[in-house]
């Protein structure tokens, strides 16, 4: 299924990314890519958004393979259905995995896009945690999509 290829894709686009930046890059190290707005910065993360629950790896395994588990429900039951749904439940399976594979191997999260806007420093964060984002807003527009259509057919 096409959903599938494309959580590989993230997948393989993640840490393809994440090992050339453990590869070229020293730990702290920043290459400037627009001055004052983005850079690319090789840092680690081992706990989840912004370092919460910073070191909780036994957590974090658990509920990865709830989410896994769960996600790969959701694709094999509604995705069919929709293909904003497939594509959505496809990031966060992806995104998942990808940061995933860190903890199991790496003990930690490979961190590297790294944004000020204003004076305020974004998180620095990764592909994996770009594509769970932009999954998790995909299923909130299709949720809203959904309920929508159903009261259009319910009232025509």
């Amino acid at each position: 299924m096409w959903v599938y290829l494309v959580a590989f894709v993230v997948i393989l686009l993640d840490q393809l990314t994440k090992l050339l930046v453990v590869k070229n890059m020293e730990l702290g190290e920043r290459i400037t890519v627009i001055e004052n707005f983005f850079y690319l910065t090789s840092h680690r993360n081992t706990g989840a958004a912004w370092g919460i629950l910073s070191g909780q790896m036994t957590f974090f395994y658990i509920i990865t393979v709830i989410v896994i588990g769960f996600v790969i429900y959701y694709i094999q039951k509604h995705a069919k259905e929709s293909k904003l749904l497939g594509l959505a439940l496809a990031l966060i399976l992806g995104g998942a995995i990808g940061n995933f594979i860190d903890r199991l191997f790496r003990k930690e999260v490979v961190d590297f896009f790294d944004f000020y806007i204003g004076s305020y420093n974004y998180p620095i964060f990764n592909i994996a945690d770009s594509s769970l984002v932009i999954g998790v807003i995909s299923i909130f527009i299709f949720t809203i999509l959904d309920e929508r259509n159903k009261k259009r057919s319910k009232n025509s």
